[in-house]
Formats: structure tokens, sequence, C-alpha cells
């Protein structure tokens, strides 16, 4: 039997870790999945305001997604899934399906977070003066359930100068190819 050198065992190692982490982020996809099915709030057409109780969204939605959400927490930097992400396609508010931004106003900010520079439409986000934590921000709320998505900062590009700074974990993103409600797409083809 030969011997089994240090380069193998690391190659094994690096090989069970790949391994271990494609299974955990599939099973937290359809995990994801199941629970917008059961989240009768979540729509991507609908636009009517929603008065839901902390408790119940609790209920409906993952951890990690109300604690951002509901809480007011932040992803760490550079962690999201959107964060360098250049798909074509339209941003949902994970929470309730709320249209947020189209992928054309996406830009690399390099702040680890995914940034836009406008909205996909007037209304989709609303804005609340933020002095948590010694800072002086502008917090991001969705617009049609009120849950957290970031912060709005004036240090974006043209034509807005501003760099609505997401989360990603609160972000559900649609590709074009798949979405018969995008711009330029006609539903069914």
């Amino acid at each position: 039997m030969k011997a089994i050198t240090a380069r193998t065992i690391f190659a094994l190692a690096i090989a069970s870790i790949a391994a271990i982490n494609c299974s955990s982020s599939s099973k937290a996809d359809s995990m994801k999945d199941a629970k917008q099915t059961q989240n009768p709030y979540y729509s991507q057409t609908d636009t009517t305001k929603l008065n839901v109780p902390d408790a119940t969204w609790k209920k409906i939605l993952p951890a990690d997604v109300y604690a951002v959400a509901r809480e007011k927490d932040t992803e760490y930097a550079f962690t999201g899934k959107y964060w360098n992400f250049e798909g074509l396609g339209t941003y949902y508010c994970a929470v309730c399906g709320n249209k947020l931004f189209r992928s054309d106003s996406k830009f690399a900010s390099s702040c680890g977070w995914p940034s836009f520079f406008e909205t996909s439409r007037p209304g989709a986000a609303i804005y609340v003066s933020d002095k948590s934590h010694g800072m002086d921000r502008t917090e991001v709320l969705c617009g049609r359930c009120g849950s957290h998505l970031g912060h709005l900062f004036d240090d974006g590009p043209p034509p807005t100068g501003k760099r609505y700074c997401m989360n990603s974990i609160v972000l559900d993103f649609v590709p074009d190819a798949k979405n018969p409600l995008a711009p330029g797409l006609t539903p069914g083809k």
C-alpha cells in the first residue's frame, strides 16, 4: 500500500469542504424557496402596502433573512451572493416580492455589498434617518413591507450620484430569461 502524502490529504480535505459547501448552499436555496411558497405575502406583482407584525414575519421567514429584514442586522462585507454578481435581471424584496432594482442600475462599488444607483420605480423604497452606531445615514426600507434593505449614500455614479448599498440576503434575483415581467420580453415567450 502506498503511503498517503500530505498533498493527498490536503486535496481530500479541500474536496470534502467543497462538497459540504455545495450541499449547504443548495439546501439553503431550497429551504428559501420552500419558505417563499409558505409566505402568503410574497408577490412580484402586488404593490399593496403590507402591515404584518414582526411576530408573523418571524414564523414565515428564514432566521437569517428575518435578522436583516426585521431586526436591521447587516451581512458581512464581501459575503453576500450578489455583491459582485453581474447577471441581467430584476432584484425583488426577498420578504414580500416587491420589485426594487434592475441590473442595469447595479454598479461595482467595491464596498462589499451589492450597490445600485436608482430603484426600479418611485415608491419601491422608503427612506428614514438612521443615527445608529454613531453614524448619520439614510436607511432604505422596502416600500411595500417596510423591511430593512440597507443604506443610501451620496457617493454613487451618474446619473443620480446615489449608492444604494443593499444586503444580498434580503434580495431575490430573477434573470430576464426566466422573468415574463422583464422589460422587452413578451409574457409566454
